[in-house]
C-alpha cells in the first residue's frame, strides 16, 4: 500500500470461537464480540514477536494507537425459511449460541506452591457458529508487516483458544480505508449489523472494556481500558432477516435471538 493510511481486515470465521475478557480462575467465559487483547495477541503470533519481547511491545504500541472496529457478520442458512427468503438467495439466520464445556485439570498447585491431588473442574464458554470481521486503521508502514505476517504466520493463530481453528483464512485483506474494506467484505449494511467501534475519547464510548493489552510477558501481564460505543440494529432493521421465517418458526426463532441478547450483555458497565 503507498497510500499513509490503510485498513487491516481480518476474518474470524470459525465453528467455534472464544474471546474471553473476564474470565478468572476456573471459569472461563466469552464475550459476544473478539476482544482486542485477543486480536492483538493473534497479531503478535503471526508477526513471531515472543511474550515480552521488544518486538511484542512494538507491536501492542502501534495496535494501541489504532482504532478497531469488530462487527458480527451476519450468516444464514441455504435452503431453510421458505420461499420468500429462497428467492432472496438467503435462508434461515443463524443464531450465535454460546455452549459451556468442562474440563478437568492435573497437576495444578495450591496457593502454598503444593501439588493438588485431585484433579481440578475448569468451566470453558465458546460461541458457536460465529463469524467476525475486525478492522484495524492506522499508519500503512506499520500495517503492512502486520499484513504479511497474517499471510505467512510464524506461529499458529487461533480463534481466541488453540482449540478454536479458523474455517477461512484470517487475513481479509489490506484496503485504503474502512468504508472500502466493510463494502468488500461485509454482505449487508454495516447499520443492520451488531458491533463495537473503539472511542476517540471517554466521552465518545458507552462502555469500558479492559482489553487494551499492554504486555503479555509471563509475571508481567498488564492491560488498560479502553472506551468503545456498541450498536444494535434497530427491530426495523432486523424485520427483513426475520421475513425469512414463515409463521410459528419465525417468532420461536426471533424470540431466541431476543433472549439471548437480554440474558447475555456484551461487556459489564463501566
Amino acid at each position: 500500500m503507498c497510500a499513509e493510511q490503510a485498513c487491516l481486515a481480518l476474518r474470524l470465521f470459525g465453528p467455534m470461537q472464544s474471546w474471553g475478557t473476564e474470565s478468572r480462575f476456573n471459569r472461563r467465559d466469552t464475550a459476544l464480540l473478539p476482544s482486542k487483547s485477543a486480536l492483538a495477541g493473534l497479531i503478535c503470533a503471526a508477526l513471531g514477536a515472543r511474550r515480552g519481547s521488544p518486538q511484542e511491545a512494538a507491536a501492542l504500541r502501534a495496535l494501541q494507537a489504532m482504532p478497531l472496529l469488530v462487527v458480527a457478520v451476519p450468516r444464514f442458512l441455504p435452503g431453510h425459511g421458505g420461499a420468500q427468503a429462497n428467492a432472496a438467495g438467503r435462508g434461515r439466520p443463524l443464531i450465535r449460541r454460546r455452549l459451556e464445556d468442562f474440563h478437568t485439570v492435573l497437576g495444578t498447585k495450591t496457593a502454598e506452591g503444593k501439588k493438588r491431588a485431585d484433579a481440578v473442574l475448569t468451566l470453558r464458554q465458546y460461541l458457536q457458529d460465529a463469524a467476525f470481521l475486525a478492522l484495524f486503521s492506522g499508519p500503512a508502514s506499520e500495517l503492512d508487516s502486520m499484513a504479511e505476517a497474517l499471510r505467512n504466520p510464524v506461529w499458529g493463530v487461533w480463534l481466541g483458544r488453540k482449540s478454536c481453528i479458523p474455517s477461512r483464512p484470517v487475513f481479509g485483506g489490506l484496503f485504503p480505508d474502512e468504508a472500502t474494506a466493510l463494502a468488500e467484505l461485509l454482505p449487508v449494511p454495516l447499520a443492520g449489523c451488531v458491533y463495537a467501534r473503539e472511542a476517540g475519547d471517554f466521552a465518545q464510548g458507552t462502555d469500558s472494556l479492559p482489553d487494551q493489552p499492554l504486555c503479555f510477558g509471563m509475571g508481567r501481564r498488564a492491560f488498560a481500558p479502553r472506551r468503545v460505543t456498541f450498536h444494535e440494529p434497530e427491530k426495523e432493521a432486523e424485520v427483513d432477516m426475520w421475513t425469512a421465517l414463515d409463521g410459528e418458526e419465525a417468532e420461536d426463532a426471533q424470540g431466541a435471538e431476543w433472549t439471548e441478547k437480554t440474558q447475555s450483555r456484551l461487556a459489564p458497565e463501566a
